[in-house]
């Protein structure tokens, strides 16, 4: 046990209680998105058992309307708990009030209290980080240090903000993830194939390692250039894309080549062989119509040519009505 006497106070020590309506937002905090749902819950939570954890806040004096000063407390951590509270109709919340922090300790607690939550969104994460590096003039190494993660991990959060904002959307509201970025990032370079991957992750639920396998297949097909398709090749991938509805990559090589059909499911598959089967149907119905049977006569279908006219004899020719005359 310590002895008494050795002991030090810390700033932690004290908890006050604070109106809500003085305390104003971190302008650090990374995390743009609150599920609305979540914060129902906690306020339900707080409502029942009371903010069981304080919030972290510095003073600050502002000056007031009509003169002198006013103490207000800026948040460090504890946003969604502040949130919620409000919800809860609390008037008065628990805060620990933290003395002398630069900027730059404001938002190193603010990422490190949310990189602590499994549900801040990659986006955010990323987006908090670049901030922490630009204003603050540290490098990814000293960030990464800071939050207690390998330098690799800041790197690969930061390259996020490399994709387009409609894809950096599209993790935050969930409908891709963090694994679909990777490849999609590896296509950066060709801008118009990473817009169709990203369409086909859409609309067909693409998982991750099928999204990789197409990104990787892209990337080769970049490197073999002597292997470059010809224009005929790559009409002929287009229309077979278009016809079977999936992506159809022809390989070629000195001795012929390959044709790949992609699909990412059973009922993919089974809808490629229902659209091959009925191909060859009509390629078959289509041949059944113009077999021709041997010793038969064939009938063209060219209109049947006029009889020549009959030559008549003398006699005849005198005798004929066409020689009279009225």
């Amino acid at each position: 046990m310590k002895d008494d006497a050795a002991y030090v106070p810390t700033k932690y020590d004290s908890v006050f209680w604070i109106d809500v309506e003085r305390i104003v937002p971190n302008p650090y905090q990374p995390r743009k998105e609150f599920s609305e749902l979540g914060l129902k819950s906690l306020a339900d939570s707080i409502r029942q058992y009371g903010v069981l954890q304080p919030l972290v806040v510095s003073r600050m004096d502002v000056e007031k309307p009509d003169g002198g000063l006013e103490s207000m407390y800026e948040l460090v951590a504890g946003e969604r708990r502040l949130r919620a509270s409000k919800l809860a109709g609390l008037k008065q919340v628990p805060v620990v009030i933290r003395q002398g922090d630069s900027n730059l300790t404001k938002l190193e607690l603010a990422i490190i209290e949310n990189l602590q939550r499994e549900d801040l969104n990659a986006i955010d994460r990323a987006k908090a980080l670049q901030k922490l590096i630009d204003e603050f003039g540290i490098s990814h190494a000293e960030c990464a240090a800071k939050i207690g993660k390998s330098r690799e991990y800041v790197s690969n959060s930061l390259r996020l903000l490399s994709l387009p904002e409609h894809m950096q959307s599209a993790i935050v509201g969930r409908e891709i993830s963090e694994g679909h970025a990777r490849p999609l990032m590896a296509l950066n370079d060709r801008p118009e194939e990473r817009e169709t991957l990203f369409r086909e992750i859409i609309l067909k639920r693409l998982p991750v390692r099928a999204a990789e396998r197409i990104a990787r297949s892209i990337a080769q097909e970049r490197v073999h250039k002597k292997n470059r398709k010809s224009q005929e090749m790559v009409e002929i991938e287009k229309s077979l894309t278009e016809t079977l509805g999936t992506r159809v990559i022809i390989e070629t090589n000195a001795e012929g080549g390959c044709l790949r059909i992609d699909f990412f499911s059973p009922d993919d598959l089974q809808q490629l062989v229902d659209t091959l089967a009925a191909e060859r149907s009509a390629e078959e119905a289509v041949a059944a119509s113009m077999q021709i049977f041997p010793n038969t006569t064939q009938l063209s279908s060219d209109p049947v040519p006029p009889a020549a006219p009959e030559e008549l004899s003398e006699d005849e020719e005198l005798y004929s009505v066409s020689g009279f005359s009225l």
